[in-house]
């Protein structure tokens, strides 16, 4: 795993764990709740200070200014969002922001946590930034959810209301940097298993196109990927046609 070359400062933090156990298919943002640079935020002494029960730390902070720190290296796992699973799957920013609601974070720092956010999926191969408004399909990544926040897993604030209400913006502006797949677009082959007992198949990725019939659970070779209604990605198994990819784990 990489780390970003979008970063100004690097301090790393000795709270965290080496190696994440898990591969990055999650994004979560915080708010810091105080208006730093990207070095002040990376210097605290909460981040600094080692503490096996209270330490805290994130991958990456976004300061005020827009400059960006890195605090934890993607290939380890943050203590950011007070749940591991979470942090040993998901890449943790912490946003500068006012110390009070909404938490307002500044036009610099959302510039640049959106580049931040659309660089950290292209690395990992994320396609698809997808947010949803309802905390259980957050949590349980229902429909390709892959954006959490702290409020999720604590009795947290976090990330506030401003940056809760900019989550869809957020996501829609990181699919435009990277990169609105169009229809047939071409990937290394990768296998996926159906757990769905009759998963529809289409003629093309959507809703839109025709039925041809169902998939049988089992394991399959997915050798492109589309969007369309009624799902967060399709995926296109050569001779046979289009299924939501949202009902396939990837092996």
């Amino acid at each position: 795993m990489s780390n970003s070359s979008l970063v100004n400062y690097t301090l790393l933090s000795p709270n965290c764990t080496k190696p994440r156990n898990s591969r990055i298919d999650t994004i979560t943002i915080h708010c810091y709740a105080a208006q730093v640079t990207a070095l002040q935020g990376l210097k605290a002494s909460k981040f600094q200070k080692f503490d096996r029960v209270r330490g805290a730390s994130c991958n990456y902070v976004v300061g005020k200014d827009g400059k960006i720190g890195l605090c934890v290296e993607e290939a380890n796992r943050s203590w950011c969002s007070s749940s591991r699973v979470n942090d040993h799957r998901a890449v943790t920013i912490e946003v500068a922001s006012d110390n009070k609601p909404p938490y307002a974070v500044t036009a610099a720092a959302y510039k640049s946590l959106i580049n931040l956010v659309a660089d950290i999926c292209k690395r990992n191969n994320i396609i698809k930034l997808v947010w949803s408004d309802i905390k259980k399909n957050r949590v349980n990544h229902i429909g390709g959810c892959n954006m959490t926040v702290h409020r999720d897993y604590a009795k947290k604030a976090c990330p506030g209301e401003y940056l809760m209400a900019k989550m869809p913006d957020i996501a829609e502006k990181a699919n435009a940097i990277i990169g609105d797949y169009p229809y047939g677009d071409t990937v290394s082959p990768y296998r996926v298993y159906v757990s769905a007992t009759q998963l529809n198949v289409r003629t093309g990725p959507g809703t839109s196109y025709k039925r041809t019939g169902y998939l049988k659970p089992g394991k399959y070779t997915i050798t492109a990927h589309g969007y369309g209604s009624g799902a967060s990605v399709w995926g296109k198994i050569a001779g046979v046609g289009w299924i939501s990819l949202d009902y396939a784990q990837r092996l």
